[in-house]
């Protein structure tokens, strides 16, 4: 059970700490924004109203593939059993959504022009990924049973 929590902790950090904190971060210095310059307005309070969200997502995912699939979110260190409950049942891609809604609530919180294009770049990242690695291997993984979740539930929303 360690071994499980603190692989999910590392691969946490590595691959959604580099993509919604890291990278924004160095765009934002690259752009010279100022990271908090006081005055909050209805953008700022939206973009924290979508941060909580991604994360709440983003968290119940990652607990949901620790608990009911037995792995990480890391294809280095897949689930063992296909997750299909909570928000899978809706999308079979929440995980991403979380990230999405995570980098939006940047580029809106900051008012960021290069955060709205990071975030483009990697939602695209995100589509090849999904349909040119991630779904064959699922295929190849779970058959049938992933074939029949992916009839009945979209790829996004």
């Amino acid at each position: 059970m360690w071994s499980l929590f603190l692989r999910n902790l590392f691969f946490t950090a590595l691959q959604p700490g580099l993509v919604t904190g890291l990278f924004p971060y160095l765009i934002l210095k690259r752009e010279s924004q100022e990271l908090f310059s006081g005055a909050f307005g209805l953008l700022q309070y939206f973009g924290i109203l979508l941060f909580v969200v991604g994360i709440a997502v983003l968290f119940d995912c990652i607990v949901r593939f620790a608990v009911q699939g037995d792995g990480t979110l890391s294809p280095a260190d897949p689930t063992k059993k296909l997750v299909i409950s909570g928000l899978y049942k809706y999308s079979r891609n929440p995980m991403y959504w979380g990230v999405m809604l995570i980098l939006t609530s940047e580029a809106i919180f900051f008012e960021s022009p290069g955060l709205w294009i990071y975030a483009l770049f990697i939602f695209i990242a995100f589509y090849l990924f999904i349909v040119l690695v991630e779904e064959p291997r699922l295929r190849k993984d779970f058959g049938e049973q992933y074939e029949e979740y992916r009839k009945s539930v979209r790829r996004w929303i």
